[in-house]
């Protein structure tokens, strides 16, 4: 599937929930938000339906947001349905860990092959600062028991100046100890988001040099020599001096990649959402329950994707960014 500027969409995110048991301050008001009403939920046949079509459409690999995505019921059976129903091989998540522990077995025997899993901190004390619970034990058991199921595991660090970006060395020496990698994520000025200042790659790299020694960039073949196979996406993957672990970095601000993206974003509510920046995207759910043929759907996601943006503005400003919260859209 193309999208109206010849780039190749093989990339879906689905949103499962709006709902977090955690108040990360870049991503959900403290008080919460009002969630959609559960009606207006896709329902697990539903979203295998849509995902049974862009498989059609060219879609290969589909990642498992929230909210947490693990507190909606069904997750379990939801992946073995994208995995044995609609045929999909490439399934990830992403997920903030606290809820890992209890189900990483059933989703490895299900088709889940690889997890994200947020780790901004460390410290105790920052973590609640930044998620409003104690609950840092908890995601690194989460850790562990995803290794130990055989799910691949990379770390998701989001840097905030101020709070947690004097970390990130302790957080690249956590990750190598566990032997998983762990990439840096430039905080997206979305809904909460612009309430705190991110630190760029740039200055991370820096940070990184000045006390693990000199930056080099990561070929695939070494990635490959390292253990690491998942070489697809934004990240780039460096080595620092002698430090043996794999450190990467995603820039959509300071090194705006849009020119590659290959995504597109399926709501809870079932809206298809083109660009993280813009609230553009077409509407599923009606067509869906109205009775439209799986043709019918094919021929309004192609007609959509035809209109994705060229690129995001975050750096410039624009009126037509999309209000909502990241929770409401989908991590």
């Amino acid at each position: 599937m193309k999208d109206g500027y010849g780039r190749t969409i093989d990339y879906l995110r689905i949103s499962l929930t709006d709902k977090c048991n955690l108040r990360c301050s870049y991503c959900m008001p403290k008080e919460g938000i009002q969630h959609v009403a559960h009606s207006d939920i896709l329902t697990l046949e539903e979203i295998g339906r849509i995902a049974s079509v862009m498989k059609d459409l060219g879609i290969k690999k589909v990642r498992l947001t929230g909210g947490e995505p693990l507190v909606r019921k069904g997750v379990t059976e939801l992946v073995r349905i994208l995995h044995t129903d609609c045929c999909l091989d490439n399934i990830s998540m992403t997920s903030n860990g606290c809820m890992i522990s209890e189900y990483a077995e059933a989703l490895k025997d299900a088709g889940l092959g690889s997890i994200n899993i947020s780790l901004d901190t460390l410290n105790r004390d920052t973590f609640i600062r930044l998620t409003g619970s104690d609950e840092l034990d908890k995601v690194k058991e989460g850790i562990s028991s995803a290794i130990n199921a055989g799910i691949a595991v990379r770390l998701n660090c989001v840097p905030v100046r101020d709070i947690n970006d004097n970390e990130i060395t302790e957080i690249a020496g956590y990750a190598d100890r566990i032997g998983v990698p762990v990439r840096f994520i430039e905080l997206m000025p979305v809904g909460c988001g612009r309430a705190h200042k991110g630190v760029s790659t740039d200055e991370l790299k820096a940070k990184l040099e000045a006390e693990l020694g000199s930056a080099y960039r990561l070929s695939n073949d070494e990635l490959l020599k390292r253990g690491f196979d998942d070489i697809q996406g934004p990240a780039e993957y460096y080595g620092f001096g002698s430090f043996p672990g794999i450190v990467g970095f995603i820039s959509p601000i300071s090194h705006r990649f849009c020119e590659s993206c290959n995504r597109i974003r399926l709501t809870a509510s079932g809206f298809l959402k083109l660009c993280l920046q813009y609230p553009d995207g077409v509407d599923l759910k009606t067509p869906l329950r109205c009775g439209a043929s799986d043709s019918e759907i094919k021929s309004i996601i192609e007609e959509a994707v035809l209109k994705k943006p060229a690129a995001h503005s975050f750096t410039t400003g624009s009126l037509n960014t999309d209000t909502r919260r990241m929770v409401e859209i989908g991590g």
